[in-house]
């Protein structure tokens, strides 16, 4: 039988049992930890209380337009300044500033002054070269009139005829007309002004057509094949829709980015030019997940991403990659096809943690569930 008093003389002894059993108890714990389940299992596994408990939802990925937002404005499609073809002083002006006119319409009027007469006069001498070039057909043919006379004759009929076409356009220039379907954006003529030939009369644009035009970058033009049907949304509310018609070949040399215009049918004159406009054009297909923008969070380094798992129960911090935003939620690219978002508790769980998953309940969505949180 040991002697009782070995532990007062011998006190080390103690200390060796004592780790020893402290030893086989730690050990015990993890030789008797049961299998975890799999990430996103139905059956949570509870048996460690020192996991975080955090709610799940395996979601499917789906094929979503990807597009691109552009910040421009709308203008007119055309814009021409109208200056005189002759000389004269205005007498009458027919459309006011603002005004819608048709492609032909008068805009305002000029003295005539003596061009009618001008004008009858031509056509008198017109006529009388006319009966003088064939007398002298009917002697040439008599023997009477050689070549040359007959060639100045000619030449007198044509003179003739150019006197009268100078005559008619002088007369029609009298008029100022819109050059097509569009608004007189600006007069800067007023009834009484004497015109000389070049003086500016009036501002005409063209917003029975609109541009809506903006800026891409580089990576963003590659993507654009030039004839996508785009999105506009004004700063008003009011929304349309329209092709590519203009996408610039040469970047902008100080901002490095790309002009493009949509044109849009604006014939109602529905929506007004010169206005900021959102303008969204389609780059592509990809296949993305829609999640609540709730889900997003931020990581050590400021990044946006969202919280998944992965398969073996882990914590998993990815990058947001938006495909898309819609009323219903984003659509974020690049993650696997089927995909164990963190929709409970993401916020009280870090990148690599290792968590116990509750699957949520059939029906209920990766966009809603964050409600619960």
């Amino acid at each position: 039988m040991s002697n009782p008093n070995i532990f007062a003389r011998k006190p080390w002894i103690l200390a060796v049992i004592i780790a020893v059993a402290v030893t086989l108890w730690m050990l015990s714990g993890e030789i008797g930890e049961p299998p975890r389940s799999p990430a996103g299992a139905d059956t949570a596994d509870t048996s460690d209380p020192s996991l975080a408990e955090v709610r799940v939802r395996r979601v499917a990925s789906e094929p979503v337009v990807r597009y691109v937002t552009i910040n421009g404005r709308t203008e007119p499609s055309r814009t021409v300044a109208l200056d005189a073809q002759t000389d004269g002083r205005v007498v009458e002006i027919f459309i006011n500033r603002g005004q819608p006119a048709r492609r032909g319409a008068a805009i305002l009027k000029l003295d005539e002054r003596d061009r009618a007469a001008r004008l009858s006069e031509a056509r008198a001498v017109l006529k009388q070269r006319e009966l003088e070039f064939e007398a002298r057909q009917k002697l040439k043919l008599e023997g009477y009139v050689s070549e040359t006379q007959l060639a100045e004759g000619e030449a007198l009929l044509e003179r003739a005829r150019a006197e009268v076409k100078r005559a008619e356009l002088d007369l029609e220039r009298m008029v100022v007309s819109a050059p097509f379907n569009g608004n007189v954006q600006d007069l800067m003529v007023e009834v009484g002004d004497y015109l000389q030939v070049g003086d500016p009369v009036a501002e005409f644009v063209d917003n029975e057509t609109l541009l809506v035009s903006g800026s891409v970058s580089e990576m963003e033009r590659d993507r654009l094949a030039g004839n996508e049907t785009g999105e506009v949304r004004l700063v008003t509310g009011a929304t349309a829709s329209g092709k590519i018609r203009y996408l610039a070949p040469v970047a902008d040399a100080a901002t490095r980015t790309f002009r493009v215009e949509v044109a849009i049918d604006n014939r109602e004159r529905r929506l007004p030019s010169g206005v900021t406009a959102e303008l969204r054009l389609p780059v592509g297909e990809v296949d993305a997940h829609l999640v609540s923008p709730a889900l997003l969070s931020l990581d050590d380094d400021g990044k946006v991403g969202v919280k998944i798992l992965d398969e073996d129960g882990r914590v998993v911090f990815v990058n947001a990659n938006v495909a898309a935003s819609t009323a219903d939620g984003i659509w974020l690219a690049g993650l696997p096809h089927i995909t164990t978002f963190v929709t409970v508790g993401h916020g009280f769980v870090s990148d690599g943690e290792r968590v116990v998953a509750i699957q949520e309940e059939p029906g209920a969505t990766a966009v809603a569930s964050e409600k619960a949180e």
